[in-house]
């Protein structure tokens, strides 16, 4: 994609209040052979203005009026990739990318978008160093019929303004509650700007468990990634599921962080321990029959829709069972590749490896080491193909557009990859990982390579 940064530059005193005279580096516009003098549009976002270009001798630079900057949310010195269309005589800046966050805290600037204010931040370094402009808006700023959104740009230091801006270019979807996303008003909001304005929306949802495996189970080559896995219906699906399996798992179909989890372990006498998680752990609780457990979790099943899954014997270390995260994207080609992989090991006292649950971090390499065991061996390779060809799978088989997913996979004591299930909203909390040095990590670059790439720019 043949692409120049410009540098936006604001004139003052205004050379013309309305907007329409344009002071263009004339090395861009031979460049792009755009006309001078002449009446053109200039697009940024879904907005546009009519101008003419006038041409000035500064390099890589594009000089517009405080009335237009002011309208379309633009600062002195943004940087922006720039194209012209012959076709339709249209200059176009951006891309503008547009990020649906949950709440903002006006009353902590230093902390206004809670946990997730570090990867704000970053998010804007990286779209400087891209050629993009990112702001981020809540369920309350967004309405359907209006041609502008209310957003919130990072203005450096600890500084976050509040601007008028015109609809996105690519709509980033980070609502890390379902009720937020189902508002009537944001789903509005979404349908509107798909509609009118054409805006490129991804990981426009959540993912639940059920949808996952009914639609990876259509694509045959994933088969054997997949643990037999059902949605909970009634007690004959727990005995079946039990009749086979030594372990199984009941997981809310909706859950996240390891909420909700129960572990049913049938014992050699023919009774069943029940494994409940909380915050400090598991309780524990034994039953001497399967119509015991089913009476005892059967007012969780009938409040929200659990997922009865086979029981996998896991790699472990120090006997707590290991999993791995594999954050998946799309990047500058638009292609699905595996940006990193963490191992997780469950803290004591839990069978789930979630960070909120008390599980660490490891690299891959170390934990496998640890587990000392031979079914570990190759498992990075086969984990990096496992994650891509789910990710592929998603993408043909699950409504709605995705860019980032992060896959959850397990190795057995047989060396066996297994899928435990894909997240569309993976944490970007201050509390994961963040670059050394303050330098952008690669997950944040592919952000807003991708945004570009699908916005054309």
């Amino acid at each position: 994609m043949k692409r120049t940064k410009v540098r936006i530059q604001i004139q003052n005193p205004d050379i013309s209040s309305d907007g329409s005279v344009l002071m263009l580096s004339d090395a861009i516009a031979k460049k792009w052979k755009i006309p001078l003098h002449t009446t053109l549009h200039l697009r940024f976002g879904a907005s546009k203005q009519e101008v003419k270009i006038m041409p000035v001798s500064q390099t890589g630079t594009l000089r517009i009026s405080r009335t237009l900057a002011a309208a379309w949310g633009l600062s002195q010195g943004d940087q922006l990739c720039l194209q012209y269309k012959s076709g339709t005589r249209t200059i176009q800046i951006g891309p503008l990318i547009g990020v649906m966050v949950s709440r903002v805290h006006p009353s902590s600037p230093d902390k206004l978008f809670g946990a997730n204010t570090a990867f704000c931040r970053e998010l804007s370094d990286a779209c400087k160093l891209y050629g993009a402009v990112v702001f981020f808006c809540t369920p309350d700023d967004l309405h359907g019929q209006s041609d502008t959104v209310q957003g919130w740009r990072y203005a450096g230091g600890e500084k976050w303004e509040k601007l008028n801006l015109p609809i996105p270019n690519v709509l980033y979807n980070r609502l890390t509650s379902r009720k937020l996303e189902k508002r009537p008003n944001v789903q509005h909001f979404i349908n509107q700007v798909k509609t009118r304005h054409n805006t490129i929306m991804f990981n426009e949802k959540y993912l639940d468990k059920t949808e996952v495996f009914d639609a990876l189970r259509k694509e045959s080559g994933l088969h054997l990634y997949l643990p037999e896995s059902y949605l909970l219906r009634n007690f004959q699906m727990l005995k079946s599921m039990c009749a086979k399996h030594k372990t199984v798992f009941l997981k809310p179909v909706t859950g996240s962080l390891g909420k909700g989890i129960i572990r049913i372990r049938k014992q050699p006498d023919g009774s069943y321990i029940c494994h409940f998680t909380n915050l400090s752990g598991a309780r524990k609780q034994s039953f001497s029959s399967l119509t015991g457990v089913f009476a005892a979790v059967s007012g969780k099943v009938k409040k929200h829709r659990y997922q009865i899954q086979q029981g996998l014997d896991l790699l472990t270390a120090g006997g707590r069972p290991i999993d791995f995260r594999a954050l998946v994207q799309r990047g500058e080609t638009g292609q699905w590749a595996i940006t990193s992989i963490v191992a997780r090991i469950a803290g004591n006292h839990h069978f789930v490896s979630n960070l909120a649950r008390g599980g660490s971090l490891s690299t891959v390499k170390e934990a496998l080491a640890r587990s000392g065991s031979a079914a570990a061996s190759g498992g990075l390779p086969k984990l990096r193909r496992a994650a891509v060809q789910i990710a592929k799978g998603i993408e043909a088989q699950v409504p709605g557009h995705f860019a980032e997913l992060g896959i959850d996979l397990a190795i057995d004591i047989h060396g066996r990859v297994w899928l435990i299930e894909v997240n569309s909203k993976p944490s970007k909390e201050d509390n994961t990982p963040l670059a050394a040095d303050n330098k952008i990590r690669p997950s944040v670059k592919k952000l807003v390579q991708y945004a570009r790439h699908s916005a054309s720019f």
